[in-house]
């Protein structure tokens, strides 16, 4: 393990001149050619999703998932594809749903949204493709399935790119981080005039450009990937954030770029996962104690028709029952597809117990 502490004044000062000494790069297409399979223990998946791709090609990236409380065989996956707007798929991969428009990158989501037409699933993606806007917001009806778009909202960042979500009591936080390292904590509410009611909660940043990132929010722990550095561990709450970084990249854990973050609960625990894009593999920690602890690598293999993961990007979980997975479900962005279509851009998801089985947790 590697650690250091950075106070905001040292970490923002950073990141300034990082932005002045460089332009962002739009990057509206994946950033890592075909890969060879990864190196961790081998895993394979149960289901992918049909290809992304429209006129304007392909370049999916960043998946999210919700369930039904009151039955966990209902739900949705809710993927990104950046160069065109968003898919949602049922929980076994197929399509019900494209929503185009803008450039979403990352997306994340959180139940219990108060509206006046009843609760809702709030999802937000980081957007780039909306003009004066850094992140959009959608509006999932849990009792059709089915997500609209609510409004796009600015965000104070050179380019947004990274995005999570999480719940502080009755606030909505929306968690976006832009390509020179700097990350806005927003809180989000809908107004008495239906528009999203949005206050800017805190400022941090990283020395250079973070993506994937993940809530805790039983333990008050905020987890942002910097993509040539490792992972960093924050609080979660309203004042000044002292960030750690807990995983050093590259190291055996993690081969960068560091891409999506994931967290997943389930009896034994709680379990951060990373991607490690440069070798095609994700890193597990278990961190509902004190300290991170780390405990392998695993890497998605072809079997039973589905091709192997490579170059991943993004990737989501969540434990208990999904659908037809009984003890959780993990899915990920494949960089490279290899199916009937060419060599595309999917999803794959993978049975928790596999990773549980692959890691010994």
């Amino acid at each position: 393990m590697f650690r250091r502490q950075l106070s905001d004044s040292f970490v923002t000062l950073a990141s300034a001149a990082l932005l002045l000494s460089s332009c962002a790069s739009f990057e509206a297409v994946s950033d890592s050619p075909k890969m060879a399979v990864g190196a961790g223990t081998p895993v394979v998946a149960a289901a992918e999703t049909p290809p992304v791709g429209t006129t304007a090609a392909d370049a999916a990236d960043d998946p999210a998932i919700w369930t039904d409380p009151a039955d966990r065989t209902r739900g949705v996956i809710i993927g990104t594809d950046k160069k065109s707007g968003l898919y949602v798929y049922d929980l076994a991969g197929r399509q019900t749903q494209y929503l185009p428009g803008g450039l979403p990158n990352n997306v994340d989501l959180r139940e219990g949204f108060a509206t006046p037409q009843g609760a809702r699933v709030l999802v937000a993606a980081s957007d780039r493709g909306r003009p004066g806007a850094g992140a959009a917001l959608f509006l999932l009806d849990p009792a059709t399935l089915k997500l609209e778009f609510w409004a796009a909202i600015p965000v104070a960042l050179a380019e947004p790119y990274g995005l999570c979500m999480a719940r502080r009591g009755d606030d909505f936080l929306v968690i976006v981080n832009g390509t020179d390292g700097q990350v806005r904590q927003l809180r989000v509410a809908m107004g008495p005039d239906g528009k999203p009611a949005v206050a800017e909660e805190r400022r941090f940043a990283v020395p250079t450009q973070p993506e994937g990132c993940v809530a805790d929010e039983a333990r008050g722990r905020l987890y942002l990937g910097e993509e040539g550095a490792g992972v960093w561990r924050f609080d979660l709450g309203a004042g000044p954030a002292k960030g750690e970084l807990f995983a050093k990249a590259p190291s055996a854990m993690l081969t960068p770029d560091v891409e999506g973050l994931a967290l997943i609960e389930d009896a034994a625990g709680a379990w951060l996962i990373a991607s490690s894009q440069g070798d095609s593999a994700f890193a597990v920690w278990k961190v509902d104690g004190a300290e991170p602890l780390y405990r392998g690598r695993f890497s998605v293999i072809a079997a039973n028709g589905v091709d192997a993961v490579t170059g991943t990007d993004g990737v989501a979980a969540l434990g208990g029952v999904v659908g037809g997975f009984p003890e959780g479900l993990v899915v990920m962005q494949d960089d490279v597809d290899e199916g009937p279509a060419g060599a595309r851009q999917n999803f794959k998801l993978v049975d928790w117990r596999e990773v549980r089985r692959a890691l010994g947790l």
